[in-house]
């Protein structure tokens, strides 16, 4: 087996393996704080994305834990697909290998063993109302990020102190951060989506009092995440001239994770 091969196999292997901690997050070991996220490195930097060494400050660290929720599926489940997340997350493969199928939530769902159709109705309800739950703080520390980029570029761009070969990390850090709250609102939609699949084919198999319980919960997570995917962006992700977060044709959102 050529080099590449057994230490992709190895790092697929070591990921699956993996021991989740706080928020699905695998715990912090020498694999999944150093040798996966220098493999995700290496391997965004040689697809052309932008990746950048500098160390996350405190809110980029955050924001990286409080986007989790969002990034992995929602799919109660999907095991392989929360495997395959985790290799996204590191960047080790690319963003749109992410599953698009929205009727994956309704399949993890539906295949599990419930006492009746009302617990899926409230698990539904229960899954869109911790959604909604840290949509704000997950806002919150975006707009920090942000703020603190504007600071980072215009510091970079008019202090002569500041030495050429730091303001491509620098850029490519600002455009990580846009990159991973661009994800974020992604997904969040996809969830919301795959959520009203959801919900109308119960209906029509299950009908039940408490779909308007679940109705009542995916609203109220609608309302909760349009501000988030609407907060103004440095626009460094795009590039001068490009698009922002409401514009329909756009390439998938990467960054460090």
């Amino acid at each position: 087996m050529p080099p590449a091969s057994a230490l992709l196999l190895a790092l697929l292997l070591g990921a699956c393996n993996a021991t989740d901690g706080d928020l699905g997050r695998p715990k912090p070991t020498i694999w999944s704080q150093i040798v996966l996220p220098q493999a995700g490195f290496v391997a965004a930097a040689g697809r052309g994305e932008a990746a950048s060494y500098f160390r996350f400050t405190d809110d980029e660290q955050q924001l990286r834990d409080r986007a989790w929720r969002f990034i992995m599926p929602a799919s109660p489940q999907s095991v392989f697909q929360s495997e395959l997340s985790n290799l996204i997350h590191t960047r080790i493969l690319p963003v749109p290998m992410q599953s698009g199928d929205r009727s994956d939530y309704f399949r993890g769902l539906t295949s599990g063993s419930f006492a009746s159709q009302d617990s899926r109705y409230n698990r539904m309800a229960e899954d869109s109302n911790a959604d909604r739950q840290l949509i704000g703080p997950f806002r919150a520390n975006a707009m920090r990020v942000v703020t603190m980029d504007r600071v980072r570029m215009r510091t970079a761009d008019a202090s002569a102190e500041i030495a050429p070969e730091k303001r491509d990390p620098a850029l490519a850090r600002v455009i990580e951060n846009e990159g991973l709250i661009l994800w974020v609102c992604e997904r969040l939609d996809f969830r919301i989506r795959s959520y009203r699949y959801a919900l109308a084919n119960l209906v029509v198999e299950m009908p039940s009092r408490d779909a308007i319980r679940a109705e009542r919960s995916l609203m109220a997570l609608e309302a909760e995440a349009g501000p988030l995917c609407k907060m103004p962006l440095n626009g460094t992700f795009y590039g001068e001239g490009g698009q922002g977060q409401g514009d329909g044709a756009r390439r998938p959102a990467v960054y460090k994770g």
